[in-house]
């Protein structure tokens, strides 16, 4: 079968693999489609320590069951499903609270096991949510990021009465951010980006309100926007010092920040202004079972599509993927590798 291998820091190559074999309660999965997730970008690069070469990415999948291993048998051969990547042991203390995305034993498909930049991959049966037929692959396959995107708003938005909402980042997790936070109420929301390019993109796709910092001033559009009420809600899908640090600007009191992007680790914060302001930071770490479910539901029902913001590529064309990824010039907020070109 044709993969994808990243073997070292900007050097993904194409090779050829035995298709693997289903062991106990594991289901062998054709790829139908694959997203490329930022963070995967960042492995691509060598910042990510979680990932160790040789691997193969991919956790954003969509496909079809090939063949059961023994004991798995929940799902019939051809049906159609997506992976909730996410593997947790169910016994530690953060699973016992309902947290599973917080497992102390925590695993990853494409991270600590191979993914789906393949023809082929084996997951655990229990990873498997089936789809329906009518859905294309590359919007199921939005299972994943939109699962993230959909925890990180809601609880941003938990406390708030239709909220004006501030998203930095027009990448895949931010447009997603976006949409869901209109989906829940905001009253305006506004997206943040230094690619003129992607901000047009997101105009395209019905977001009126956006704004680049580099060519004007983010402070007097967002008072010009959002008036005497100001911002409630900052989400931060990119994660770096000017987003966090303007972000915290932005905010009115008793605002809310959260941090979803993973940008960078040490972050510089004026902290006297959140404590005499009341401002709540949180942070959010992939999604539970209900969020993934969730997701696939407003992906079932076309709430929340592809359309517009994304482009697919053939698997053989993911280093050129990445490389343009990390140069900028891929407007779109997303790709999909389809393994079948």
């Amino acid at each position: 079968m044709n993969v994808i291998v990243w073997n070292a820091p900007e050097t993904m190559n194409a090779e050829r693999h035995e298709v693997p074999q289903p062991q106990a309660d594991e289901v062998l999965i054709r790829v139908l489609g694959v997203g490329i997730c930022g963070s995967e970008i960042e492995g691509y690069l060598g910042h990510n320590s979680l990932r160790v070469p040789p691997l193969i990415m991919g956790h954003e999948i969509c496909g079809r069951v090939e063949q059961n291993g023994t004991g798995a048998n929940q799902y019939s051969v051809g049906q159609k499903v997506v992976v909730n990547p996410l593997l947790f042991c169910g016994e530690c203390l953060s699973c016992l609270k309902g947290l599973t995305q917080l497992c102390a034993k925590r695993q990853i498909v494409g991270i600590h096991r191979p993914g789906g930049f393949a023809q082929y991959t084996v997951v655990p049966q229990s990873t498997l949510v089936p789809v329906s037929e009518s859905i294309n692959p590359y919007r199921a396959s939005l299972a994943e990021p939109l699962a993230c995107s959909l925890r990180a708003a809601r609880r941003a938005m938990e406390h708030h009465s239709f909220p004006n909402v501030v998203v930095f980042g027009a990448g895949g997790i931010g447009l997603l951010c976006a949409k869901v936070a209109r989906l829940l109420g905001a009253s305006e929301v506004l997206i943040v980006d230094t690619n003129d390019e992607r901000l047009h993109m997101a105009r395209n796709i019905k977001f009126d309100h956006t704004c680049n910092p580099i060519s004007g001033s983010l402070k007097e559009y967002a008072t010009a926007l959002f008036g005497s009420k100001g911002v409630d809600v900052v989400i931060d899908a990119a994660g770096f010092q000017p987003t966090r640090e303007s972000g915290m600007e932005l905010l009115s009191p008793g605002g809310t920040f959260m941090n979803i992007g993973l940008g960078i680790d040490e972050t510089k914060l004026y902290i006297n202004r959140l404590i005499r302001s009341e401002i709540e930071i949180l942070g959010s770490f992939c999604y539970t079972r209900q969020d993934f479910y969730d997701a696939v539901q407003l992906l079932e029902q076309g709430v929340i599509t592809e359309e517009g913001w994304t482009e697919v590529r053939g698997l053989t064309e993911a280093n050129a993927a990445f490389q343009d990824l990390v140069a900028g010039k891929v407007i779109n907020g997303k790709i999909f590798l389809d393994p079948t070109r």
